[in-house]
């Protein structure tokens, strides 16, 4: 037990040095301040950990969720009421997703959708980081960000470039050995911090941040941006949920245990409602700080619990010193993170990968970047979805067979059969229908689905109206099918259309029927 504890101390002490910097920066970038990603880096961190599903996970502000943080609040014109609305409204269907057990679906979601949205999310926070590295103002539009770009470079801040390049120098190029005594992002930041004020540096700070807790913030409703709203809490309750789930996968790959999707959900739901409530940046499972606490010896929630009590007394104690903190360092600190977030491993084989795969990865990339996030995650999995649908409906066969059946033996004259092989529903019913009404002269016809490994409502009304067309030209009819087909198609014979068909379970028994 000590042992444990001793571990859970210093893995949440490591979490919490790692978040430090990152809370501040992701605070930053959202709009809401540092001191409001410190105190969602706290509280998350801490209530996630108390009730989640997933023992050694670290949560804390996140790259994709800050990035609809931002957005929000431009459309939101900085109204820190409807923007708390929309974090209290998303932690609440976090919740009612864990009541509802979504948290298996999840690993259904195609890779290229995560592998597009997530290299989407990293090129969003490089894009809106290179102004504050050049010294100019944060902007959060990446189209205007793009556009203005020309223009900040014409205007650079040299000061402010020196300490971003400083800090990217610092992050990739600070030997392991001592970035796993002291995390190079926190090396950064007191070093070129104190370096900016010994310099006499006039750049943008930080600013003041508050060393008391958070006030409450009450949420607001309006008529007239409910839609808005909704909206926004979906999206962010999504990638909160894609987010701390794909990280919980990531944990018990480690550690070779097994979360609880469910209750990890519902732990994210009530702390991003409570960093609503008091203003704070929302999050969810944070990869790199969740890694860094199992490997530092983290091994049970108490990790996380402790990660956030020792962010809460830096906020509590060294509140000025970080105030001082450069803009620039910050802005270094996260095109770091947006280059790590990018995904390598689909890119490094993009040339190998199938090409609708890829095509799926590019527009759903395109649409994060440049249209909206929510858009992006619908489009792309209604994109995946489709192509899985074309690619099981060119692998079903219809198949017709003349005076032979497959079992060689001969069909009365007048008689048919049509078989088919891979999946009947809606995808194939139209193909099989095409096939059906090719048939001529034809007295009885077989329709053999025993092969097939599921049936769907669209197919069961194609036969019913095949049947129809086939009854009224006098063609008797009759199909082989599993008991469990027969049963599903039976239980939507309300217009009684089977009742004159007759059911058989092999071939040689349809022919030999009289």
């Amino acid at each position: 037990m000590r042992g444990s504890l001793r571990g859970d101390f210093f893995g949440g002490l490591t979490a919490a040095i790692i978040a430090l910097p990152l809370g501040l920066a992701f605070g930053v970038a959202s709009g809401l301040g540092a001191a409001a990603g410190l105190w969602g880096a706290i509280i998350l961190g801490f209530f996630a950990s108390f009730f989640g599903g997933t023992q050694t996970q670290i949560s804390g502000p996140t790259g994709p969720m800050t990035v609809v943080v931002a957005s929000s609040v431009i459309t939101f014109d900085g109204n820190i009421s409807l923007v708390a609305s929309m974090v209290v409204l998303a932690g609440l269907f976090q919740i009612l997703f864990g009541l509802a057990r979504f948290g298996k679906f999840v690993q259904y979601i195609p890779y290229p959708v995560i592998s597009g949205f997530m290299s989407g999310i990293g090129v969003i926070i490089i894009i809106l980081q290179l102004a504050p590295l050049f010294g100019a103002t944060l902007d959060a539009s990446v189209a205007h960000a793009l556009i203005s770009l020309p223009t900040v470079i014409m205007q650079t801040n040299g000061q402010s470039l020196l300490l971003g390049s400083l800090t990217l120098m610092i992050l990739y190029f600070t030997p392991q050995r001592f970035s796993k005594i002291i995390p190079s992002p926190l090396i950064a930041l007191v070093a070129l911090t104190l370096f900016s004020i010994l310099a006499g540096f006039e750049v943008d700070t930080i600013g003041k941040i508050p060393a008391v807790f958070p006030s409450f913030v009450a949420p607001s409703f309006e008529l007239s941006t409910y839609t808005t709203v909704i909206t926004l809490a979906l999206t962010l309750a999504m990638l909160g949920t894609i987010d701390t789930l794909l990280t919980s996968i990531v944990a018990d790959s480690i550690t070779r245990t097994k979360h609880n999707s469910n209750r990890e959900l519902l732990g994210q739901g009530i702390g991003n409602m409570l960093c609503g409530l008091s203003g704070s940046v929302p999050g969810a499972g944070a990869t790199m700080r969740t890694v860094v606490n199992i490997k530092s010896g983290g091994n049970s929630r108490y990790s996380g619990m402790i990660h956030a009590l020792g962010l809460l007394l830096v906020v509590l104690l060294f509140a000025p010193l970080a105030s001082k903190i450069p803009m620039a360092v910050l802005a270094g600190v996260l095109i770091k993170v947006g280059i790590d977030i990018l995904d390598y491993k689909f890119l490094k084989v993009w040339r190998l990968s199938p090409k609708n795969d890829l095509a799926v990865m590019v527009i759903v990339f395109l649409v994060t970047v440049f249209v909206d996030l929510m858009v992006a995650v619908g489009v792309g999995v209604v994109m995946a979805s489709l192509l899985v649908v074309y690619r099981i409906t060119k692998e079903t066969e219809v198949v017709l067979e003349g005076e032979l059946s497959e079992e060689n033996l001969a069909l009365p004259e007048g008689t048919r059969i049509v078989k088919i092989n891979g999946a009947f529903f809606f995808g194939s019913s139209t193909f099989f229908e095409s096939k059906i009404n090719s048939l001529l002269d034809t007295k009885r016809m077989i329709i053999d689905i025993s092969s097939v490994p599921f049936i769907d409502i669209t197919a069961i009304f194609t036969l019913k109206e095949l049947i129809a067309r086939l009854q009224k030209d006098g063609v008797k009819i009759a199909i082989i099918a599993k008991n469990q087909h027969k049963n599903k198609i039976l239980k939507l014979n309300q217009d009684k259309t089977f009742d004159t068909i007759e059911f058989f379970k092999t071939v040689k028994q349809a022919i030999l029927a009289p």
